[in-house]
C-alpha cells in the first residue's frame, strides 16, 4: 500500500486542513464579481441592434405627433378667433395678427384675453402664419409644417385651417 503523504502534501486540499484556507475559491470569487469585457461588449452589442430595429419604427411616429399636435392649435386658434369675432364683429386684420387675442390692439367691445396663455408657436418653433381676408375664407391659419417652406409632403407638408 502506498504512502498518500509521499511527496503529495501539495495535492491535499486546503479546505481539508483545519484552519486552513483555499487559494482556488478566493480566486474565484474575485473573478465573479464582476463582468468580464467579452460579456459588457456581447450586451452591449445586443442593445445596439434593439435600437437599429426599434427607431426606424418610432422616429415617424413622432413627427406625426408633431403634425397632429399643430392641427389641434390651429383648430384652437381658431375657436379663439370666433370668439373673438362674436365679441367685436369682426377678424382681427394681417397687421393686428394673432397677438390681438392676447392683447387689445384698440378694438372697441374686445374682451380678451381669448387665450389662457401665451401665444403658441407651431411644434417646430416657428410662429403660426395669419391672413385676414383669407384666399381661402375669412381668415387663413397655417403652418408650414418641418421645413418652414410652403408647400411640401408627410412632414415637410403646410396644415392649414381649411384642410
Amino acid at each position: 500500500m502506498a504512502n498518500i503523504f509521499s511527496g503529495n502534501e501539495d495535492h491535499i486540499g486546503q479546505e481539508d486542513r483545519p484552519g486552513g484556507l483555499n487559494m482556488r475559491k478566493i480566486l474565484n470569487r474575485r473573478n465573479s464579481k464582476g463582468f468580464t469585457l467579452i460579456e459588457l461588449l456581447v450586451v452591449m452589442v445586443i442593445v445596439g441592434l434593439l435600437a437599429a430595429l426599434v427607431a426606424p419604427k418610432l422616429f415617424p411616429k413622432l413627427g406625426k405627433g408633431k403634425q397632429a399636435a399643430a392641427k389641434a392649435q390651429i383648430e384652437l386658434l381658431g375657436q379663439a378667433l370666433d370668439q373673438m369675432r362674436l365679441d367685436v364683429g369682426r377678424y382681427p386684420t394681417t397687421q393686428e395678427g394673432l397677438s390681438s387675442l392676447v392683447t387689445n390692439p384698440g378694438m372697441p367691445n374686445w374682451e380678451g384675453p381669448y387665450l389662457k396663455k401665451a401665444l403658441p408657436s407651431d411644434p417646430w418653433g416657428r410662429p403660426y402664419v395669419y391672413q385676414s381676408p383669407g384666399s381661402h375664407g375669412e381668415y387663413d391659419l397655417y403652418s408650414y409644417g418641418r421645413d418652414g417652406s410652403p408647400g411640401g409632403e408627410g412632414e415637410d407638408a403646410d396644415l392649414a385651417s381649411w384642410q
